[in-house]
Parts: structure tokens; C-alpha cells; sequence
């Protein structure tokens, strides 16, 4: 697990390295951490070296501030983890849109820490796990991070993904082998809850503007599915 540091004040810095050691002490996990006293400094070293896991990011600094600096990120790196750091709740809206995973508030506490870091290692397994299927005579491995929805017509099922997958398989067979972010709804569609933007009761809207029809009986289970799940 590669981890970075971005904050403008080494006091807070030292804070939280101190911190993320005594985690990793505890967890047993192997992990480097890199410290960065600006979005620029990082940025300048992200240039070369892009296989970050986690960014703690300072939201208030000089010149370049952690969500635009997140934003830069976000357009190519979809899977890292990122949680901004504030001293003021009212930046907490800034972020949403480069799907950060917490907001903590300084100082930050030692049991508030580990709680987000866990969950970033749960979010870092979901990313790796992948799906294998036989397509056009060959062994494809889609992570299932990126699989959209997937539906059925007669006994083939189509994968949405980067690029759509059409193989001859059942439903049920794709789901045995999903995790539980994806559900299930009616006889023809399963769908990733993380693409997932508006619900209505006759219909489910995807981020790409993408629209599915919720069979009826269907919208209270999906709801609390995402609330459960996301």
C-alpha cells in the first residue's frame, strides 16, 4: 500500500505519519508512506510515479488546494483512495465529485484514522477482484470495478464495461460469481451500485446517462441495497 501525505503544515504532517505507523504496527500491513508540502509538489512527482493507493489530502494550502489537486487526479485515476483533511466542516461539500471516501476533521483522532484506513483497504481488494470469462476463444479478466451492468437476451448475457463483453452464459451464472456490490434486479439485469446516480420507481439511472427498467416491486430493495452498500 503506497500512501501519500499532502499538507502545507509539517506539524500535521508529523501527526499523521506518527499515526499511520503505529496503524500499520497494529494491522501488520506493509506500506510506504511519501510526504508532499504541496499539491504542486505532488503533482510534480505523480508525473512519474502514478501507483498510488491513498491520498490524505490538506484541502486548505497555499497556491493549488487538495480538491483541485484531487480533480487533476481523479481524470486518470479512478481507483485511488483519497480523504481530505479540513480544520473547517464547511469545505466538506467541496469534494464529492471526485468521489473522495471521508472527510476528516483536525486534529485528527487516532480511532477516526484507522476506521477510513480500513476502509480504504476494503475499497483497494474490491478494485483488484476481477471477473473471468471465455470471450471470442480466449480468457478475458474484467475487474469488476468497471463492469457497469450486465443483462441477458435468450441464453447469452452482455457485460458492460470499458467495452461490451456478449457470451453465452445465464444470469444466475454471472452472479455467482459477482461480489456484493453488484444487485440483482428482476430476471434480466444486474447492475454495479457504484454507477448507480438516480433511482426512480420506474426506472435506474446510471452515471453515464444510462437508463434501466426497475421491474415493480424492485425500488425499496435496490434503495436500501445502496444505502447498505455505498
Amino acid at each position: 500500500m503506497k500512501i501519500a501525505i499532502c499538507d502545507d503544515n509539517p506539524v500535521d504532517i508529523d501527526h499523521l505519519t506518527g499515526l499511520l505507523e503505529k496503524w500499520g504496527s497494529k494491522s501488520d500491513r506493509p506500506f510506504t508512506i511519501r510526504t508532499f508540502p504541496s499539491a504542486e509538489a505532488f503533482l510534480f512527482q505523480y508525473a512519474d510515479e502514478k501507483d498510488y493507493d491513498l491520498l490524505l489530502l490538506d484541502i486548505e494550502m497555499e497556491k493549488m488546494d487538495g480538491v483541485t489537486m484531487a480533480r487533476q487526479v481523479r481524470k486518470e485515476n479512478e481507483t485511488v483512495q483519497i480523504v481530505f483533511i479540513t480544520g473547517y466542516s464547511d469545505y466538506i461539500a467541496e469534494g464529492y465529485d471526485v468521489a473522495a471516501l471521508h472527510y476528516l476533521m483536525k486534529p485528527v483522532k487516532e480511532e477516526k484514522l484507522y476506521e477510513v484506513l480500513n476502509r480504504a483497504v476494503e475499497k483497494l481488494m474490491d478494485n483488484d477482484a476481477c471477473l473471468t470469462i471465455d470471450f471470442a476463444g480466449e480468457l478475458v479478466r474484467i475487474p469488476l470495478m468497471e463492469i457497469r451492468y450486465i443483462d441477458v437476451d435468450k441464453n447469452y448475457v452482455t457485460i458492460h464495461g470499458k467495452q461490451d463483453y456478449r457470451i453465452k452464459a445465464t444470469l444466475g451464472d454471472m452472479e455467482q460469481k459477482l461480489d456484493a456490490r453488484f444487485f440483482r434486479f428482476g430476471r434480466s439485469t444486474i447492475v454495479n451500485l457504484h454507477y448507480i446516480r438516480r433511482v426512480t420507481k420506474t426506472d435506474v439511472i446510471l452515471k453515464d446517462d444510462t437508463s434501466l427498467q426497475l421491474p415493480r416491486g424492485s425500488y425499496d430493495k435496490l434503495n436500501r441495497a445502496i444505502i447498505e452498500r455505498i
